[in-house]
């Protein structure tokens, strides 16, 4: 059977091909207004990023959830897609929703039974799902707790880069090295170098991105998509943050380019 793509993942695969590289914002709906999520999202979108994210860790009100999506969508046309935490974190107003199962959890809900529980959801929604392995790095942050991960060490790549191409043999088209949201530390460049030989699908890093620079050498390494959270809810410049980041993820590439030639 040929797998058909939706439009979200075309949209995401075809802006990864020609633009190498792509930002995505991460908006927690629990730690930020609707109106303030929507003046980040025409931020980002007129800044570049390619979609906005709506999620986070703890997010338990459904209908919170569901006001920062509908008004971020009447602001802007790049893609929605949720970043889900449970069952709760399931809209029926966003475009699209990261299918995600996290690998290395100790719990089987986090792996598969919140994916079983929330499948006709999305289906019923007309939701798109972007199948995605969750991997939980280093400290891990909330994600790591309250997803009861194994998380994996900083300096064990080889251990992420077996569980993104066990993922990819089992047919998800994404993976996310997530170390956190506010981590002391972000994904090693290390981790997501080796990762980029062992897997072909899409790799996005997200969690303790601070710094542009930072930004650039994980896209360098390898990161196809890089997602910042906290960084740009807490700035007193949104638009300046998301200018600063985009600009890193296209440095970020190019140099990449010119270690090909």
């Amino acid at each position: 059977m040929v797998i058909k793509l939706g439009r979200v993942e075309k949209y995401l695969i075809k802006k990864i091909d020609e633009e190498g590289a792509l930002h995505i914002p991460l908006i927690d709906p629990e730690n930020v207004a609707p109106e303030k999520a929507a003046e980040i999202s025409v931020i980002a979108e007129r800044g570049g990023s390619a979609a906005v994210m709506i999620g986070g860790s703890t997010v338990a009100s459904t209908s919170k959830l569901n006001r920062v999506i509908k008004l971020i969508r009447e602001k802007v046309s790049i893609p929605t897609i949720l970043f889900p935490n449970n069952l709760s974190g399931i809209s029926p107003y966003a475009d699209a929703i990261w299918f995600m199962s996290l690998l290395n959890s100790l719990n089987p809900y986090y792996i598969i039974g919140a994916q079983v529980l929330g499948a006709s959801a999305v289906r019923e929604y007309g939701l798109e799902p972007l199948p995605l392995a969750y991997l939980i790095i280093g400290d891990g942050g909330a994600a790591g707790y309250i997803g009861q991960a194994q998380p994996i060490p900083y300096d064990k790549p080889e251990i992420a880069a077996l569980y993104a191409l066990a993922a990819q043999y089992l047919g998800m088209r994404f993976v996310y090295l997530e170390a956190g949201s506010g981590a002391k530390n972000p994904v090693p460049v290390e981790m997501i170098a080796l990762v980029r030989k062992t897997t072909s699908n899409p790799i996005i890093v997200g969690g303790g991105l601070r710094h542009p620079d930072a930004v650039e050498e994980r896209v360098y390494a390898g990161a196809d998509i890089i997602v910042t959270g906290t960084t740009i809810e807490e700035t007193m410049d949104v638009e300046k943050s998301i200018h600063l980041f985009v600009d890193s993820v296209k440095r970020g590439f190019s140099r990449r380019c010119e270690r090909r030639m």
